[in-house]
């Protein structure tokens, strides 16, 4: 069976299908963002105004692609999902969301959490907007 992809760490026929496209995709993101990355510097170098026009399109083409593959891959790896539906579309100190979410003292050990006293952390729901529950 060919991965598709001379990265795999383990034998393809152990791994199956599943495992084998999840990475492809991991891998496709990964390249993607390079992509990005390059046309970024690209753009920030070039000194031609259309030139850094057409580099800085292309360069959000390939975040499109990046977003778009990540979506795939969170509907398929549930603990992804939760992550993303944690941290995305967040206010405020990205830290502080990860000790409120996970029941820690919020304010470096003064007592106080940064959390809700409802328990919530403040980011609303991300339901009905077309994910996947």
């Amino acid at each position: 069976m060919a991965s598709g992809s001379g990265s795999l760490h383990e034998d393809p026929e152990v791994l199956g299908p599943e495992a084998i496209d999840r990475h492809r995709a991991i891998v496709s993101i990964m390249e993607e963002l390079e992509a990005a990355d390059w046309y970024d510097q690209r753009v920030a170098a070039g000194t031609d105004p259309e030139l850094k026009e057409i580099l800085a399109h292309n360069r959000d083409e390939e975040k499109e692609h990046a977003a778009m593959t990540l979506e795939w891959l969170r509907r398929r790896d549930k603990a992804l999902d939760q992550h993303l539906r944690t941290y995305l579309f967040t206010e405020g100190s990205i830290l502080g969301i990860e000790e409120a979410a996970e029941g820690k003292d919020g304010d470096s050990g003064n007592g106080k959490s940064k959390g809700r006293s409802d328990g919530s952390l403040g980011i609303g729901s991300l339901r009905g907007q077309g994910a996947a529950p």
